[in-house]
């Protein structure tokens, strides 16, 4: 199985910058899409972005111009760049990558981490 490592989460004042790692476990996995979900307090998770093996974004509307979400060489690592920062950022971000074992795709989940924006 795949497991999903996230890092980077902090506190950060707005107008502030953050950048979310995630890495897999294992690389002999194809992995199709990787991406991050985030669940503020009192509310559902909701998709933050999702890029795909091909390069394909798809992001939030509430995050568009501020975030940018990218993969590495291996697909095995997403990262999501945030600047402009606002407290209703404030979240647990989760990473997700869809792994296909034959003859199915199947999902996976982080442990998620911390993202505070507070002045």
């Amino acid at each position: 199985q795949v497991q999903l490592v996230e890092s980077g989460g902090g506190l950060v004042q707005p107008g502030g910058s953050l950048r979310l790692s995630c890495a897999a476990s294992r690389s002999d996995f194809s992995i199709n899409r990787m991406g991050w979900y985030r669940q503020a307090p009192g509310k559902e998770r909701e998709l933050v972005a999702i890029i795909t093996s091909g390069g394909n974004t798809n992001y939030a509307d509430s995050v568009k111009g501020r975030f940018t979400i990218s993969r590495d060489n291996a697909q095995t690592t997403v990262y999501l760049q945030m600047h402009s920062l606002k407290p209703e950022d404030t979240a647990v971000y989760y990473c997700y990558g869809e792994v296909y074992t034959a003859p199915r795709f199947y999902d996976y989940w982080g442990r998620g981490t911390q993202v505070t924006v507070s002045s």
